[in-house]
């Protein structure tokens, strides 16, 4: 089902809850909702369509992932961007890394490490900005 998204700042700047086992329905959700929004979004995390879990969901060339309870333990290669969100107006200067290691669980619940760069790791910073309730 297509959701709503959220703009409401209070809810977005509170960090989302781990999740224990795996919630097809909000996945689900997210991507019908991501999916919908594809031209101007390439990834978007539980708490923008209402849901405080700790879930993303990315779009790299009509290719649609889904991560839970991810986190980003290591970083490197700091730069300034800018960056637009659904639920914010307007786009806002934030430092992001190029290369990123990322720990989650994939959509079968099975825990997974890998290292993302660039732009797929960009995307993903900001979703897991969301999950940390970091508004840029």
């Amino acid at each position: 089902m297509i959701r709503n998204i959220v703009h409401d700042s209070f809810f977005l700047s509170q960090p989302s809850k781990e999740l224990m086992e795996k919630d097809d329905i909000t996945v689900k959700d997210l991507l019908d909702t991501l999916k919908f929004h594809q031209l101007d979004c390439v990834g978007m995390a539980a708490n923008m369509i209402g849901e405080n879990k700790r879930i993303i969901a990315i779009n790299i060339n009509s290719f649609f992932f889904v991560m839970y309870n991810p986190v980003i333990v290591e970083k490197s290669g700091a730069y300034e961007t800018e960056e637009g969100c659904l639920s914010l107006s307007g786009k806002r200067k934030t430092i992001r890394y190029k290369k990123i290691t990322l720990e989650y669980r994939d959509i079968s619940f099975k825990k997974c490490k890998r290292i993302y760069e660039d732009y797929v790791a960009q995307i993903i910073q900001h979703e897991v900005d969301h999950c940390n309730g970091v508004l840029i």
